[in-house]
């Protein structure tokens, strides 16, 4: 303490020694102060002067400062306000758009609009009264476009089952316009042709639809919604599932053909029609929507829709019998899988079942030209075509390739060796040929396909239909030799003409008949074929005349008078043989010999079996000259030569059975024919001793009557012994030859 009390004073010596030091200082700072202080007072006098004067002065600014003050209040106000009322007036003008668009039902547009409404703009004004209001309504609106956009889909459902035959005709006639347009400029390339086609059906798509279903820009009318909430996605699945079972049972509805259908061809291109509109909504709506419907969906449809078409067409087909109707539908059929391959939808199926159909439209023609050859053999004269001018012979050879030196030689009038059936059979084998042609136009085949289609055809008709035919003519019962004898010449010329007909068939397809694999044409074996019936049923014509005269003999077979010339019926039998056989002139040489050769032969034949029938039971010799006068007249006949060719006595072997058997007997050489029967160089070679017993067991009774045995008639026994002697010595040849 003693310290610090110590301290203290020296620090107060210090403070009086400075203060004694600077108190000059202070007083005189004191004074100028005081001068201060009444300067301070003249400086504030003025001051407030000023001031008073300022205030006075700058009253109308303050005021002015306070208006301007406000101003800024209220301009902070109003961009606040308008800031706020950015923010409100989107939400309003998309409220307002989203009522304008339910109004005008644009149902998908208002729902992204109620999407983006709720989503992006309300959030941002949230707290506003009639946001909360909006927000409240909101799904109500949802709720409401559903139930109008169901009611829409409804009708939109039944608009395109009503117009889905218009817009199929539409799209049909399309294609067929942008097919008749390729077939002109066939050979200028073509891009994007069949994209135009499409987008012109679409446009006739959104005409039809229109009046129903109105559109934006990016809608078609139904209801589709990507990127939704739960329930939205609920909705939507909900209208996809309705639309896709709806859709399917209009599918079974239009693919349920009537009845009647393959009466008329209208009838199939409304079920085409019908088809075709439903599958090109079906890809309009796919390509335009998302969601409604898929590709999968799609193709599971069409996949049923062309098994259930081809069954169909393949059951209605069936009963057409009109080959006119068949080709209309084949083009039909094409049309409709063209029309549907600009949409993108398979039709190769639909190729393949045209090649079914065309095996029965070859069938419809088949039968169509039978009734055509057959009217054509049954109006025809058979007999050869007369000319009386160069015209009708140059008419006749453009009907049918004939080439004749010497018949062009001929001054006119003359004849053609074939009948009319001849060029009209020709051409309606090419009409055929034409008929099968026009099926394979559009099939997509190769020339080869076309050309072996054609062919096999041909073969068809020539060998069953036309050979049918000409078998029908040949065994016709009133048939005559001279339509037979025409009937082969005919053919022997269409048989020549075959070569033709292979060349017209490769001119229209472009394929040689070289070619590997090519179909060749079976006409030359029909036309033998029918060739060799006629001949045959000439041959068994001939025989029925020969029985026919046959039938009127009337040999008496116990007279014991010697006659002097042939029976009549045999005399009016030559004569028919030799006019007959005359007419054989334009017959091959073989076909007239074989007809004559067997005439011949049946005549000998019969009067063999004439002279051994049982009902004989007795003859005499008398009988037995008059025979021989008979066959003497047939044999003449062979010796004239009436079929040119045949080399001497070749014709007259054809009696040497009943030859050597007559001579046997007229002349009674027993001896002879027993001494050397067996023997290669017998005089009677050609008697068998059945038949030469037969005839001798008939004179058994009857030799009393013979002039041979006059001089026996006294010595009968002598007589019936020697036949018995004759006899027993044949039955001992008959057992030893069977031995």
């Amino acid at each position: 303490m003693e310290k610090l009390e110590t301290r203290i004073r020296n620090h107060d010596r210090e403070i009086e020694k400075m203060c004694n030091f600077h108190y000059q200082g202070f007083v005189d700072s004191i004074t100028e102060l005081l001068k201060v202080r009444g300067e301070a007072q003249k400086l504030k006098n003025q001051v407030t002067d000023t001031n008073r004067k300022l205030q006075h002065e700058g009253k109308e600014l303050v005021i002015a400062m306070e208006e301007l003050k406000q101003c800024r209040l209220q301009q902070r106000n109003i961009s606040a306000t308008v800031d706020k009322l950015m923010l409100c007036l989107p939400v309003l003008e998309m409220y307002s758009k989203l009522r304008e668009q339910m109004k005008t039902k644009r149902h998908y547009p208002a729902l992204k609009t109620l999407e983006h409404l709720e989503h992006t703009y309300l959030p941002q004004v949230s707290h506003y009264r009639f946001c909360k209001v909006m927000v409240d309504n909101i799904p109500k609106l949802r709720e409401e476009i559903k139930d109008v956009s169901m009611s829409d889909l409804k009708d939109f459902l039944e608009s395109i089952r009503k117009h889905s035959d218009k817009i199929g005709e539409t799209a049909m006639k399309q294609a067929q316009q942008q097919r008749n347009l390729d077939n002109i400029i066939l050979q200028q390339p073509r891009i994007g042709s069949k994209r135009k086609s499409k987008k012109e059906a679409y446009t006739i798509f959104d005409t039809e639809i229109e009046s129903t279903s109105p559109k934006s820009e990016q809608d078609s009318g139904i209801l589709d919604v990507e990127d939704e909430e739960d329930d939205e996605e609920g909705a939507r699945e909900t209208f996809e599932n309705y639309y896709r079972k709806q859709r399917r049972k209009q599918a079974r509805l239009v693919l349920q053909p009537p009845s009647n259908m393959h009466e008329t061809l209208d009838g199939y291109r409304k079920y085409f029609n019908q088809i075709v509109g439903f599958f090109v909504v079906e890809d309009h709506i796919l390509h335009t929507t998302q969601g409604l419907v898929n590709r999968a969906y799609i193709d599971e449809l069409w996949e049923m829709a062309l098994s259930k078409t081809i069954a169909a067409l393949r059951t209605h087909s069936s009963y057409c019998s009109d080959p006119n109707l068949v080709l209309d539908l084949k083009n039909l059929i094409v049309l409709f899988a063209d029309t549907l391959q600009v949409y993108g939808f398979p039709v190769n199926q639909l190729f393949d079942m045209l090649l079914e159909i065309r095996d029965q439209y070859s069938e419809t023609l088949l039968k169509k030209w039978s009734g055509i050859f057959r009217n054509i053999l049954d109006s025809d004269n058979y007999s050869p075509i007369p000319v009386t001018s160069e015209e009708m012979y140059k008419k006749v050879i453009g009907q049918f390739p004939f080439q004749d030196a010497e018949l062009e030689k001929q001054p006119f009038p003359k004849k053609f060796p074939f009948s009319e059936f001849v060029p009209k059979v020709y051409n309606q084998i090419k009409e055929f040929i034409y008929a099968c042609l026009k099926f394979s136009e559009d099939l997509h085949l190769s020339s080869t396909e076309v050309d072996d289609m054609i062919r096999k055809s041909t073969n068809l008709l020539l060998t069953r239909t036309l050979s049918n035919s000409l078998q029908n003519v040949i065994k016709r019962k009133n048939i005559g030799l001279t339509e037979l004898v025409q009937i082969i010449i005919n053919t022997t010329h269409l048989e020549k003409s075959c070569k033709y007909l292979e060349e017209f068939i490769t001119n229209i397809t472009n394929v040689l008949p070289e070619t590997v694999h090519t179909t060749k044409l079976y006409g030359t074996t029909t036309f033998k074929d029918a060739r060799h019936a006629a001949e045959e049923e000439i041959y068994t014509n001939l025989n029925q005349k020969i029985d026919q005269f046959l039938q009127l003999a009337d040999y008496d077979w116990m007279t014991g008078d010697l006659g002097s010339k042939a029976s009549d019926y045999l005399v009016d039998l030559i004569a028919f043989l030799r006019s007959t056989f005359a007419v054989f002139t334009h017959l091959p040489g073989k076909v007239a010999q074989t007809a004559c050769m067997s005439a011949c032969k049946h005549l000998a034949t019969s009067l063999m079996q004439l002279l051994l029938e049982a009902e004989v039971r007795q003859l005499t010799l008398g009988a037995l000259q008059q025979f021989n006068l008979d066959v003497r007249e047939c044999e003449q006949f062979a010796r004239s030569g009436p079929v040119p060719g045949f080399q001497e006595d070749t014709l007259q072997l054809a009696f040497i059975d009943l030859r050597q058997l007559l001579d046997l007997f007229i002349q009674w050489d027993w001896s002879t024919y027993l001494a050397d029967y067996g023997q290669p160089t017998c005089k009677y070679l050609r008697v068998n001793p059945v038949t030469a017993l037969t005839l001798l067991e008939k004179m058994k009774d009857t030799s009393r009557k013979n002039n041979m045995f006059a001089q026996f008639r006294k010595n009968e026994r002598d007589k019936q012994k020697l036949i018995d002697t004759v006899a027993k010595q044949l039955r001992g040849l008959i057992s030893s030859h069977h031995s």
